[in-house]
């Protein structure tokens, strides 16, 4: 009886220990990586944080913002739904052949690019699936991180030069999750040759193939205005074109479709559209 006795004791005494535990104890913390952690779709549709270590931290100014048309993804305004309905339609037709890779371009500088392309990456960011890097590859004059009131110390043509490496140059706004940014920094003479060249090359097939989620937006000069665009745009899988209603001329529209024709085209827009559309709430 006694080693009965001394055996539920012992037992009532080992549950006791058991229901005074944490239900669920804290899972040790994995390896810190560059971007993030864990894959999104290794959890299915959930979104998983993203601790950024090498990454720098920039808290960009609402003004500055706003000032340069930047939409807030999760806003219901009118502006903010066409972006949406823009991401959609441009990762649809990206998914279907299997594309990462996205050059924003346009005829010339005044049609509205850079802002589409800004929008566009933060949109393609808001989707949970994907991270989203976007890189300003005019090296002639960079608009990305003025848009977005950032002042680099390092940027696109450090890397290209020699100077940085990628992860040194890259920057994550607060706020805008998922979404990192290699932003353009000073001038870099021969910028077509170092855009297609080697490092060019190389700087291509690392970023679009460090992380399987990741979706890459090249922001690209001005097709008209040199030869960089033309030059890089082998480079990726596919293209969009934005020109601008009543600043772009037709005949401009046509030529640049001709010469991008051998890059896939998921699309066009057209900025500065005076045709006003209703929000679906």
């Amino acid at each position: 009886m006694d080693r009965i006795r001394k055996a539920l004791d012992l037992a009532r005494q080992s549950r006791a220990r058991v229901l005074e535990e944490p239900a669920l104890a804290e899972a040790p913390r994995p390896q810190a990586q560059p971007q993030h952690l864990v894959s999104p779709r290794a959890l299915g549709t959930l979104p998983v944080p993203i601790v950024y270590t090498t990454t720098r931290l920039f808290s960009p100014a609402a003004e500055v913002l706003e000032a340069n048309r930047v939409v807030d993804p999760a806003c219901n305004d009118v502006v903010t739904a066409a972006f949406r309905m823009l991401r959609t339609q441009v990762l649809q037709r990206m998914e279907e052949k299997g594309f990462r890779s996205l050059a924003v371009l346009s005829p010339n500088s005044a049609d509205g690019k850079t802002t589409t392309a800004v929008n566009l990456a933060l949109s393609l960011a808001s989707d949970h699936r994907h991270t989203v890097l976007l890189i300003d590859c005019d090296l002639k004059h960079s608009s990305v991180a003025p848009t977005l009131g950032l002042t680099p110390e390092l940027g696109l043509s450090d890397v290209l030069s020699g100077q940085a490496r990628v992860e040194q140059c890259l920057y994550h706004p607060v706020g805008f999750d998922r979404f990192v940014v290699l932003p353009g920094r000073g001038t870099l003479a021969n910028s077509s040759e170092a855009l297609s060249g080697p490092r060019g090359r190389e700087l291509v097939t690392e970023v679009r193939d460090r992380y399987p989620e990741r979706l890459v937006v090249f922001d690209l000069p001005p097709l008209f205005g040199a030869d960089d665009a033309l030059a890089f745009l082998p480079l990726v899988d596919c293209c969009l074109i934005v020109v601008a209603e009543g600043l772009t001329p037709r005949e401009d529209l046509l030529r640049c479709m001709e010469l991008v024709s051998k890059t896939p085209i998921v699309g066009t827009v057209l900025n500065r559209s005076t045709t006003v559309t209703s929000a679906y709430a």
